[in-house]
């Protein structure tokens, strides 16, 4: 079984501005965002689409769940509303009417109208506004949440875009120059605020990843669980949003690297015949004939979302019971957020 973490005034405060400082508009319009250039991988994405796997349909969802909630709850969203994943190389966007998004995940030095835009944080924009992106300084994506949401039909209960099926976000894929993706109409009162330090995570080169170990246990010696929980892996520049491919000291197998298909989840770790280790993510098959070292727990999912070509990865073994704790206590995390987020205000 696999398990699913979480979390204003002057620049550098932990604390959300007051309610009495939210913006206010005198009317509401319809707004779209409009795509000037669409980055190198810009999709759709909420928390996923489920119960599907029966259709050979994977769930997609965002690489790193955590962000896209905390997103999500700055504007005032629900948490699992549709947000922008935008990997490494950002989009420039252009806002065709008034609203307010926010930006959580990596730091892809985002800026609107040629300045800095703060991370973690609500920003309010006007008709024209144009937000772009410089190198990234740390992680691999970013999320984008607008108030309101996107307003695209779901696909089989989810916005979430599955490329490689071309289902659900804009037309089924990346996107692309000229694409206007409609947003809710802008509020008459804009929630303004920041996340408190503790819930901005913060993105270096190197990911511990706690997992359960199995369920193939048997198609593995001794040697190579001490190895995979021992050494350092590195993330492969062939990583995407189906796997992250890792390389490192060869992962043996008792005997044939070839089990009958069977499902598979989310932050399950195959090990080929290569020996090198592949963690499944979001785009993930629904089924598959390698054995299964172990399940990296969902909160650390999100971590390894944000991994880039060369970082590393290093894997614990925790229990069942540990990992059910952990997720609690992610999960609990968003209900302590969403309780004194600015975007849930009133007015």
């Amino acid at each position: 079984m696999k398990d699913e973490e979480g979390t204003g005034k002057e620049s550098g405060s932990d604390e959300f501005l007051h309610p009495s400082s939210f913006i206010l508009h005198p009317f509401s319009v319809m707004a779209s965002i409009r795509v000037l250039s669409p980055g190198m991988m810009t999709t759709v994405q909420d928390l996923g689409r489920f119960g599907c796997q029966r259709l050979g349909i994977s769930p997609a969802g965002a690489m790193d769940a955590y962000s896209l909630r905390l997103a999500n709850l700055l504007v005032g969203n629900a948490a699992g509303e549709a947000c922008l994943e935008i990997t490494l190389l950002g989009p420039r966007l252009e806002f065709t009417a008034p609203t307010v998004f926010a930006l959580t995940g990596a730091d892809l030095s985002p800026a609107l109208n040629g300045l800095a835009v703060e991370m973690w944080a609500t920003v309010p924009v006007e008709r024209g506004d144009v937000l772009s992106f410089g190198g990234a300084r740390s992680g691999c994506r970013t999320y984008l949440a607008c108030r309101g949401g996107f307003l695209i039909p779901p696909v089989m209960g989810s916005k979430s875009t599955l490329t490689r099926a071309t289902l659900g976000g804009l037309d089924g894929g990346p996107l692309k120059a000229g694409d206007e993706l409609p947003i809710a109409p802008s509020p008459e009162r804009r929630p303004s605020g920041r996340a408190p330090s503790a819930y901005r995570r913060q993105f270096g080169q190197s990911v511990i990843a706690r997992m359960i170990l199995g369920p193939q246990d048997e198609c593995f010696t001794r040697e190579t669980f001490r190895l995979l929980l021992g050494s350092s892996f590195t993330v492969n520049r062939n990583s995407d949003r189906m796997g992250l491919r890792l390389s490192g000291p060869r992962l043996r197998h008792r005997g044939s690297a070839d089990i009958v298909s069977d499902a598979v989840v989310t932050g399950a770790v195959q090990v080929p015949g290569d020996g090198n280790p592949i963690i499944l993510t979001a785009d993930r098959p629904t089924t598959g004939g390698y054995p299964k070292i172990g399940v990296v727990i969902t909160p650390d999912v999100d971590l390894l979302g944000q991994a880039k070509p060369g970082d590393e990865v290093r894997f614990t073994a925790v229990s069942l019971e540990q990992a059910h704790q952990v997720y609690r206590q992610y999960m609990e995390g968003f209900d302590r957020f969403a309780a004194v987020s600015p975007g849930n205000q009133p007015d």
